[in-house]
């Protein structure tokens, strides 16, 4: 299906999503009791200074994220590696609440942000005709990670320091990543591209800027529709400790979950891959996030320990669909030339969605909001993103020169 080159790109999107799972939220999510009581914070604290770190990194990746568009992708993805592996360090060294918005402001930008920046975009602007399957491909890596993460780090947590897993994190990236990177995409230039006998559509299709894009109203309604899944998964990530004492679920319960919402999340990801290959994203992108809607029912209605399983299996399913729809449709709308920089916007605003989805889990949870609560006003904001997408689904056409 893809010839070397094409592989050696769709292998090194693998990593890096693999990579940025370090500045995930629901990775962060796993040392949040430790660090609390580290610190002796609160939920809503907490909440409040993983919102703000988040916030801040969501505006600087506007701007550095544009950057990918004017430089060499081994150039960029170098200075991403050196930033991951120092945020990683200093994350290790959180002794203070001030070194904690520092340290989760570092992780965000250099994990969550630039990293899965680095490989989407690559991998967006390279494929055309495969484009869908290279995307979830790629994807697969932060599945992997997804699912051998939260268990292994919670068995680890039981007779290592969580202190020491961040500074053993910091020398995988910097010794892993740079030998990667380099025998994988030193051949990659900004206009390189997958062999096709399709390359006169993109020649076809208008080019927008981000500036124009910021005047069309389809985005922002697409937008409202992308950002549901990371503000709600975020929200459940980063006080999953809250959801397992609410719904009195054992210690193990979500790490497992999370292997069936990464399981079901690969699944996903695979058959969304051909699906949009073959009828486009625009056409799918209505149906993305019904499954996250039925998420919230189920974390609304049912208690037992086998809910949590179902809950998250959910989200899987709309994440693998989210992983691809969120890259591709860009692709399709917008035109490739000035993907980089549309990314970066669009990943800058999936990034505040988690700081907003924090914050706001975090005073909910304050002012004595239940979990069933939490749900109706997670559910409630999904059922009216896809009631306004469903309104201007004809008008999701790419324009034509």
């Amino acid at each position: 299906m893809f010839k070397s080159l094409s592989l050696k790109v769709i292998i090194f999107g693998f990593i890096f999503t693999f990579f940025s799972s370090f500045g995930q939220s629901f990775f962060l999510g796993l040392f949040n009791s430790s660090i609390r009581d580290a610190l002796s914070i609160t939920h809503g604290q907490f909440g409040s200074i993983y919102a703000s770190a988040t916030l801040l990194s969501s505006i600087v990746l506007v701007w550095i994220g544009k950057k990918i568009d004017d430089v060499n992708i081994l150039k960029f993805a170098s200075y991403v590696i050196i930033f991951l592996s120092i945020s990683c360090f200093i994350f290790s060294k959180i002794s203070s609440v001030i070194f904690l918005f520092v340290g989760i402001f570092l992780m965000r930008l250099s994990g969550q942000g630039l990293s899965s920046h680095t490989a989407t975009t690559t991998i967006s602007r390279f494929f055309e005709k495969n484009r869908g399957r290279a995307l979830s491909t790629g994807w697969l890596g932060l599945s992997l990670a997804e699912f051998i993460l939260p268990v292994l780090i919670v068995f680890l947590l039981t007779f290592i320091h969580w202190r020491d897993i961040w500074v053993s994190i910091s020398i995988l990236v910097i010794i892993v990543l740079p030998i990667a990177t380099y025998f994988l995409v030193k051949d990659i230039k900004l206009d390189t591209r997958e062999e096709s006998k399709k390359d006169i559509v993109y020649k076809e299709i208008k080019q927008w800027k981000r500036i124009e894009v910021l005047k069309d109203y389809r985005f922002y309604i697409i937008c409202m529709t992308m950002l549901a899944m990371p503000w709600i998964a975020t929200g459940a990530w980063v006080f999953q400790s809250y959801m397992t004492s609410s719904k009195d679920w054992g210690p193990y319960v979500i790490a497992q979950s999370f292997m069936v919402y990464s399981v079901l999340s690969v699944i996903t990801l695979f058959i969304s891959g051909f699906l949009i290959d073959k009828f486009s994203s625009r056409k799918l992108l209505i149906y993305m996030n019904i499954p996250l809607f039925f998420a919230t029912v189920i974390l609304f209605y049912f208690d037992a320990e086998i809910s949590s399983f179902f809950f998250f299996g959910l989200i899987g399913i709309t994440n693998g669909l989210a992983n691809v729809l969120g890259s591709s449709t860009w692709a399709e709308i917008y035109g490739v030339k000035y993907i980089g920089s549309i990314k970066a916007l669009t990943t800058a605003l999936m990034v505040f969605a988690t700081a907003f989805g924090t914050a706001l889990f975090g005073i909910l949870i304050d002012i004595n909001f239940s979990i069933e609560q939490i749900a109706i006003v997670s559910g409630g904001y999904i059922l009216t993103s896809i009631i306004l997408l469903y309104s201007v689904r004809s008008k999701l056409n790419p324009e034509y020169i």
